[in-house]
């Protein structure tokens, strides 16, 4: 049987003036309204884009708003397992409910090149159509420019989301203390080495595809345990070493972490040990660290493994009172080394 894919129902790529992106479409005449009308709002339309108007006006549920705004630079644009549209959406989707909220708007910034074919724009767009759909948001506005050519890579995006936090609840760094665990939803470096076999050319008996996905889905299920979540996190550039970093530099507290605890799949440190480049330290686009009290740990790392984006979650940390602002790594056989911060960017344009 053949193998079902997004592409499979997507709408048929619009009958235009031009097969490539031209600076015309950027200025605000007819071609830009050819480029709204064909390629943006089929697949993004809804009642509050469809008004058309310069800004949203958005009803919200009674809570807190959590806001965050991101842009996506990833080289190539296109990678196994993804593409840089429906990793805008993702990454929006996860900053967004890391605070505990549900998201429910986006909008999203186009920076295009004078010559991307129009194409691989659509295949991005029905992309981050697909993805909007399954976190189960909207895109309520947006922005387009053209570039000349050379000026930037094919395209950026920037996106910006918004959601609602439920009143009583607070998920934050400050609430981190000492005997707390810590827990990693899945694999780790999987979207990193996704990006950077494509770009050395490197190949595996199985493909590295990256892990992009929107996690709002599992945050819920989390939550709906009852169980305390002092602090979360989608460790994304820099990877689980910096947001481990960051935590303990915050709350001025040590962590403590088991290598052996770590999952990691074999083609994905195979293609890091090539690469001479540590797992921990590499992005990752569909992943959470959650930081609980220890009685409810394990009940919120069963409602993470019953999700199909958790099957692999471990606990494989705690927060402890000695080293204090610092994060170390056990290994096998009982030593402990420091996990520091990387020294500059290691995996440059990986999201």
């Amino acid at each position: 049987m053949s193998q079902i894919t997004i592409d499979s129902f997507s709408c048929p790529l619009p009958i235009m003036d031009y097969d490539t992106i031209q600076l015309a479409h950027g200025a605000g005449g007819k071609l830009s309204a050819e480029l709204i009308d064909k390629v943006f709002m089929p697949c993004f339309g809804n009642q509050i884009l469809d008004k058309m108007e310069d800004q949203a006006v958005l009803e919200r549920p009674e809570g807190r708003l959590a806001f965050t705004t991101d842009s996506f630079v990833v080289s190539p644009v296109f990678f196994p397992g993804g593409n840089i549209g429906e990793l805008a959406v993702n990454g929006t989707v996860n900053d967004i409910c890391m605070s505990g909220a549900t998201p429910l708007y986006l909008s999203v910034g186009f920076i295009l090149e004078e010559g991307l074919p129009i194409e691989e724009l659509h295949r991005i767009v029905v992309s981050m159509k697909a993805a909007a759909e399954q976190a189960g948001v909207r895109i309520v506005t947006g922005d387009t420019k053209v570039v000349n050519k050379g000026s930037c890579d094919k395209l950026f995006i920037n996106t910006s989301g918004v959601g609602v936090i439920p009143e009583g609840l607070e998920i934050s760094s400050r609430r981190i203390r000492p005997g707390d665990k810590i827990l990693l939803s899945g694999t780790i470096a999987d979207h990193g080495m996704a990006v950077m076999t494509v770009r050395e050319g490197l190949s595996f008996q199985s493909a590295i595809e990256s892990d992009t996905a929107a996690l709002n889905g599992m945050v819920a299920a989390m939550l709906e345990t009852g169980g305390q979540i002092h602090a979360m996190r989608d460790p994304t550039r820099g990877g689980v070493a910096t947001t481990l970093n960051e935590w303990a530099k915050t709350t001025h507290l040590g962590i403590r972490i088991q290598q052996n605890r770590l999952p990691v799949r074999d083609d994905v440190r195979g293609a890091c040990e090539i690469l001479g480049i540590d797992p921990l330290y590499v992005a990752n686009e569909g992943k959470l660290l959650a930081v609980a009290a220890p009685e409810d740990a394990e009940k919120i790392l069963l409602a993470m493994r019953q999700h199909p984006l958790g099957k692999d979650a471990v606990i494989f940390g705690e927060v402890v009172e000695d080293h204090p602002g610092k994060v170390t790594m056990m290994n096998p056989l009982g030593v402990e080394r420091i996990i520091d911060m990387p020294v500059g960017e290691q995996l440059p344009r990986i999201c």
